[in-house]
């Protein structure tokens, strides 16, 4: 079984972006856009207080004809944010993904944020893996061994 300590490992970029909660909702997209992300952590200091994502974005200022340039991350961010820890499986990552429809897990280890992953950093193990069993496989079946 594959941990997220793994997965973090294996990502070629492991920066997780931030914005604080006093910091515009245009400051955090243009955050997003220039690293073509689609959710930034809020940390206060060092404390992760919410995530910010597009759906945010959507539900919470497009819809409601609310100013990006003027309306705080904390006035929107989602607070009761679902992590995981770094020896957590990726399985159980997916659980929770797929229950909670979401789409960014951050990972703390003792209260300290370690890293952000995503549905897509977890399937794309997933396909390596598969991958890699089906090359194990062709190699057994034409006597390759």
């Amino acid at each position: 079984m594959t941990t997220v300590a793994e997965i973090l490992r294996s990502k070629s970029n492991a920066l997780v972006f931030h914005v604080s909660p006093s910091d515009t909702v245009l400051d955090a997209l243009r955050l997003m856009a220039e690293q073509g992300i689609g959710a930034v952590v809020v940390l206060e200091g060092e404390k992760l207080a919410g995530i910010f994502t597009e759906r945010d974005y959507a539900r919470k200022v497009a819809l409601l004809g609310r100013s990006s340039g003027d309306t705080p991350v904390s006035d929107i961010m989602t607070r009761a944010v679902r992590y995981v820890h770094s020896t957590q499986t990726t399985e159980e990552c997916m659980a929770l993904m797929t229950e909670n429809r979401l789409r960014h897990l951050p990972v703390l280890d003792d209260g300290t944020l370690v890293g952000l992953i995503s549905i897509g950093d977890l399937v794309k193990h997933v396909i390596s893996q598969q991958q890699f069993v089906i090359a194990q496989m062709e190699q057994y079946i034409t006597g390759g061994w």
